[in-house]
Parts: structure tokens; sequence; C-alpha cells
């Protein structure tokens, strides 16, 4: 199991065995359908497709509709692609329930984070400001952000007023503090990015899904494996090569 689509729910807090308070965030994960099984043959790398939540028919597009059918499984709002060796002990329709993770699990969540709009410097990059008294004409502007006659430019990364949020950003080493399968409920120790009901994608440190190798496509391992045969060539070919004559001395020249 590479991971499971889920909602956010928000954030409270329960008590461990010690009777310690800890923050936690409820995400309702899954229960996510199978719903295209790739493998090296039909497209090129092993991967599967999993499908989680249950739109209303009017609000998905044909293409959507179009796939679903195609593949016989029942319609969905988040499509999501996990890739891996093992895509063949996967088949389509099957159910993939929060009961892979179990308590003390350490995961990694993704999602996306709240839009805050245009922002300055201050709340975008914590920047101080400038003089809040009488008279000061730049309380919480940038500031001067060139340089003189040389080299005459602004440079790259300068952290300026813009769009601030709205990003996919990941959290790493969050431990599974409880689950519910039967309300297919999973408690996470911390914050999770995104907003009440924004849709996360949650990895399992400890089943190993995050097997690196097993995320390369197929095409460039067969890339890979030409190049070494070529380096192997080259080097049969400099081994069988005579050796060059060594250069006279010059007493032999002289005689």
């Amino acid at each position: 199991m590479l991971g499971l689509l889920g909602e956010k729910l928000g954030m409270t807090h329960i008590y461990d065995e010690n009777g310690h308070v800890v923050p936690v965030t409820v995400v309702k994960a899954g229960p996510c359908t199978v719903t295209q099984v790739k493998t090296t043959k039909t497209d090129g790398y092993n991967a599967i497709q999993v499908g989680f939540g249950t739109p209303k028919p009017h609000r998905v597009n044909k293409p959507t509709k179009g796939h679903c059918e195609k593949h016989g499984v029942g319609l969905a709002n988040q499509f999501k692609e996990f890739r891996t060796e093992k895509a063949m002990e996967f088949k389509v329709g099957q159910t993939i329930t929060v009961a892979a993770f179990e308590k003390g699990d350490l995961i990694k969540v993704q999602g996306t984070t709240k839009g805050c709009g245009f922002q300055g410097v201050i709340k975008r990059w914590n920047k101080h400001g400038g003089p809040a008294s009488h008279g000061s004409g730049a309380h919480r502007r940038p500031g001067s952000i060139g340089m003189c006659a040389w080299p005459g430019r602004v440079f790259k990364n300068m952290k300026l007023p813009g769009h601030m949020g709205n990003a996919t950003r990941t959290t790493v080493n969050l431990k599974v503090v409880e689950v519910r399968p039967d309300e297919n409920l999973i408690f996470i120790k911390g914050a999770v990015p995104g907003w009440r009901s924004g849709k996360v994608t949650m990895y399992n440190y400890t089943s190993g899904c995050e097997d690196r190798e097993a995320w390369k496509p197929a095409a460039k391992e067969e890339k890979q494996d030409e190049a070494e045969v070529k380096v192997e060539e080259t080097a049969v070919q400099t081994e069988a090569a005579p050796e060059a004559p060594a250069q006279s001395t010059a007493e032999e020249k002289k005689e």
C-alpha cells in the first residue's frame, strides 16, 4: 500500500495513556477504490490509480465518466496515481481502507495550504517593517531593493509582496495516534497542511511504501542499462588495443 487519499475534518486534542494532552488532526481516510492498474506492457511503467469521494453525477465531466465506465468502477472526485512494482497484485475495483495504518506508524501528509491572497512583506516574509513614528513614509513597505550604478539590478529571490498560500506542501514524520476503521478516521499528531474539508494524501513510512527505487519508470532503467553496456564495450576495446611503442632514448638517437 503506497498511500491513501482523505479529507481533513479539523483539529482537536485527545489524552494518551499517561493523561497528557495530544493535539491531533482528524482525517477521513478512504475508502479508496482502485480505478486502474498500469503495467510496463500497457503504459511503460507499473502503477495503480485510486479514486476517492462520491460526487454528484451532474458535476462530473464526460472524460471522467468515460474513464470510470471503461474500467467498471464508480465515480470519484479525486484521483491519485502511485507507482509500485507490485501493481499486478492489485485488482480494479479493490477497496483500500484506513485499516492499512496502525497506531504508532510514521507517515507524511501532502495537502494544499490555505490561500491568503495578496500580502505584503511583513505578513508574507515576517519582515520587521519601517519606523512606526510620525513622519515616516515606510511603515510596512519593503524599502530599498535595488543596487547603485553597479550591478544596477535586483537580485533573484528577493522577498517582495505577492500571492501567499494556496501551494502544495508536505509535512513529514507525523505519528498516527489512533485509527478507527469503522468510521474511516485516522488521528494524526500535529498539524496537517490545508483547510477543513481539504483533500490530503497520506504516505506510510512504516509499511515501506516510500520505496524510491520502485517509483522509477522502466524506460529510464533501460536507458541506464544501455549506457552501462557501452561503457563495458569501451573498456574491452581499450584492453584489446596493442600497446604503443616506447619512445627512443637519447643514446639511440645519437647512434
